[in-house]
């Protein structure tokens, strides 16, 4: 028996019923979660190690919101959609160059689609989003085109079967947009006009469909780690943490307290880190738009694996992706002496993270704008800070890549 959940979602509230209409719970990263589902959700080395994450987990909708009152629902490990008001199920954070692939199922004469570098409510897909539509062949642009921008070739039209899942790939890179579809290039378009960053949609049109496997790879971060030298960080707040490069060039903390500090500075970026925990005593942070030369005045994203009472939903001090203070870490993934993959995004009062490929915090910060961080909302571009907590701590970056400030 399929196994189905149904969400209604507004603008002010997002509510889970079954498919009975009984009410079940209010959604939210930080409602309990199935932590064995979690730990089976984190992807394999070579994904994480080509900066592959999931947009959807596979048994919630963390990470997405909608506008409309459509019937949204979890069935079977997908995303599926068939009736309610026609419009986006939408990503929280936005991406601007990326790589993503998912696979979806539709009916025959289905019309839906899949929304790239779009807001929350597109208006025009030839100018204000790019739109991969998913339509039969009679459709002007049938699966795998972008609507009013370019039609996939007629001989590649897919006549849609309702039991059969098929695949999109779709790069991104400034203006140029590349389709696959089922892993045969169909589609290069170079828009002379290129969008920025947006969300990444699904949408209700009309007839159902379904998505799964939702994943995303960021493009163009430049490497921070690997390092030669520290010649671009400050340490004259070490305090008694040891700061080393390692042979292969990853950055080692050893002890605490102290920090290490960036000379550039961030606002709205995309980060992602590999790094090794030695125990699961260890502590540390990575602090980001940090107030210049203050002592860890930022936002931190926790780096420690530990957890309480033996249950991995119950991390200590908010766990490995949790934004301290603000909103903890789902499940605690992972163990301590194996690298750990971790992704941030910051846009706006937007925070969100994922642990091994698994989305684990989505924090909007909602306090008064502020340029502490301790008192309320900053957005405003500052340093990153790695922290030495204690002396306990023990901490290897292998690699660490941002956006370009």
């Amino acid at each position: 028996m399929k196994q189905s959940l149904i969400l209604t979602m507004t603008l002010l509230s997002s509510v889970w019923f079954s498919s009975s209409s009984q009410f079940i719970t209010k959604l939210s990263a930080q409602e309990p979660a199935n932590v064995d589902a979690l730990s089976a959700a984190q992807l394999e080395t070579s994904r994480l190690q080509q900066g592959w994450i999931r947009l959807f987990d596979g048994q919630s909708l963390v990470g997405w919101e909608t506008n409309s009152q459509t019937d949204w629902r979890i069935v079977d490990g997908a995303i599926t959609v068939s009736s309610g008001e026609k419009g986006l199920l939408t990503t929280t954070s936005q991406w601007d160059n990326y790589e993503l692939e998912l696979e979806f199922q539709s009916d025959t004469n289905t019309n839906s689609g899949v929304f790239l570098r779009t807001p929350r409510k597109p208006t025009n897909p030839a100018q204000d989003c790019y739109e991969l539509n998913i339509a039969p062949g009679d459709n002007p642009f049938p699966t795998g085109s972008l609507v009013g921008r370019q039609r996939m070739a007629n001989d590649l039209v897919l006549v849609s079967k309702p039991d059969q899942w098929y695949s999109f790939r779709a790069r991104l890179d400034h203006g140029e947009v590349t389709i696959w579809l089922d892993g045969k290039e169909i589609l290069k378009y170079t828009d002379p006009q290129p969008l920025k960053t947006g969300h990444i949609g699904l949408q209700l049109n009309s007839g159902r469909a379904a998505f799964r496997n939702i994943q995303i790879r960021p493009l163009g971060l430049q490497s921070l780690i690997p390092l030669k030298d520290l010649a671009q960080w400050i340490n004259t707040q070490a305090g008694t943490t040891k700061f080393t490069v390692t042979e292969t060039g990853g950055l080692r903390l050893e002890g605490g307290k102290g920090q290490l500090e960036s000379k550039q500075a961030w606002g709205d970026f995309v980060l992602q880190m590999r790094g090794i925990l030695d125990h699961d005593h260890s502590n540390s942070g990575l602090f980001f738009r940090c107030i210049p030369s203050e002592p860890l005045n930022g936002y931190e994203c926790q780096l420690h694996q530990g957890f309480l009472e033996n249950y991995r939903s119950k991390p200590a001090d908010g766990g490995l992706g949790g934004i301290f203070r603000r909103q903890n870490a789902r499940v605690v993934l992972g163990n301590v002496q194996e690298p750990f993959y971790l992704t941030l995004v910051a846009q706006g009062p937007h925070l969100a993270t994922w642990v091994n490929g698994v989305p684990m915090a989505d924090f909007t910060d909602s306090r008064k704008p502020d340029p502490n961080p301790r008192k309320g909302l900053r957005v405003e571009a500052g340093p990153i800070m790695l922290q030495g907590h204690d002396p306990e701590t023990r901490l290897t970056i292998e690699s660490l890549s941002i956006s370009p400030p």
